[in-house]
């Protein structure tokens, strides 16, 4: 990929709804040269921007789910997750024995209508173990800093969005049924226009602009990029379980978030306690970054790995247009 990619997508990260003029200028290039790399990584890469509730100030709760299934049947139940509304980051594990996905809930009536009723029903299903995330170290608002790391400070910071970025201890939020209608529409396509938003909301541009405005500015919407990492140096994702010592958890994930392989890392209940998702380019650096990043990591007691060989959905819906050699990943 290159360069002008990588720039253009680590910008999309830094703030998904940028104008991409505003995006050429910073990075000293023609409006029309950026339109039509960002058209080409939408048509090649799966790129799109999605706008996600950050759940605590919205009142919902986010659960890594493992299952371990028959191997025969456990594509066919992961297509089914990744079609549900309330999952994202599903994928295959541990040669499609597993299944990993979150599911992010706005009540216990949500989550055990999955998770008591209707997986425990399935004789594909032979376990299932659901972990609440009770903290995340990295990942959601912030950006994986991997080999999409293409931009300087300065052109990072003239990026940067006026908004505070959204964090976990963000007031409450209330939404509005205008709130619902415009989040639905932002999770299909993050950078539509106000006024699309306007005409499919049924209200004025001004009114849309003020609502989106105020739902970043209270922490509750934040864009990310869904793009195939295949196309970015095509580094191996591998879900890493690991149980740390309490006084430990705070200090490890902190080392975590400042690892550039980490794409994600969280607390969460259960009996490993750590979660990461990492990204190396082959089986040596993997070996390397658990052997020298993760043994020397003080308080960690176990760790237990689960190398990722297919992803059916990541933050936003489910791919419908497939581009050769991106399979089902989105």
């Amino acid at each position: 990929m290159e360069c002008i990619d990588l720039q253009l997508i680590h910008a999309l990260q830094i703030d998904g709804r940028a104008p991409l003029r505003r995006i050429a200028s910073v990075l000293g290039v023609s409006d029309q040269m950026v339109a039509r790399r960002y058209a080409r990584l939408c048509e090649t890469a799966g790129l799109r921007v999605v706008g996600r509730l950050n759940p605590r100030p919205v009142g919902q709760t986010v659960w890594a789910l493992r299952l371990q299934c028959v191997p025969s049947a456990s594509l066919g139940l992961a297509r089914a997750l990744a079609e549900r509304e309330d999952t994202r980051w599903v994928q295959l594990a541990s040669g499609g024995t597993e299944i990993i996905c979150h599911l992010a809930v706005h009540s216990d009536s949500d989550r055990d209508a999955l998770l008591m009723d209707r997986l425990p029903s399935s004789r594909r299903v032979t376990s299932i173990t659901a972990h609440r995330m009770l903290r995340l170290f990295k990942g959601g608002p912030t950006t994986w800093d991997g080999p999409t790391a293409a931009l300087s400070r300065e052109q990072m910071d003239a990026l940067a969005p006026s908004y505070p970025p959204p964090h976990a201890q963000a007031a409450p939020v209330r939404l509005t049924d205008l709130d619902h209608i415009l989040l639905a529409a932002l999770n299909r396509d993050g950078r539509a226009s106000h006024a699309a938003l306007a005409v499919e909301a049924r209200c004025h541009e001004s009114t849309v602009r003020r609502r989106i405005a105020h739902l970043r500015t209270a922490g509750a919407l934040f864009f990310v990029l869904d793009v195939d990492e295949r196309l970015l140096g095509d580094p191996s994702g591998t879900a890493i379980w690991m149980s740390v010592q309490p006084s430990r958890l705070a200090a490890a994930g902190a080392a975590l978030a400042g690892h550039p392989e980490v794409a994600y890392a969280a607390a969460t209940t259960g009996r490993t306690n750590l979660l990461a998702n990492v990204l190396c380019s082959d089986d040596e650096s993997l070996y390397a970054y658990l052997s020298d990043r993760i043994g020397t990591l003080l308080g960690v007691d176990t760790v237990e790995t689960a190398p990722i060989i297919r992803t059916l959905k990541r933050d936003g819906a489910v791919a419908r247009n497939h581009s050769p050699g991106t399979g089902e990943r989105r």
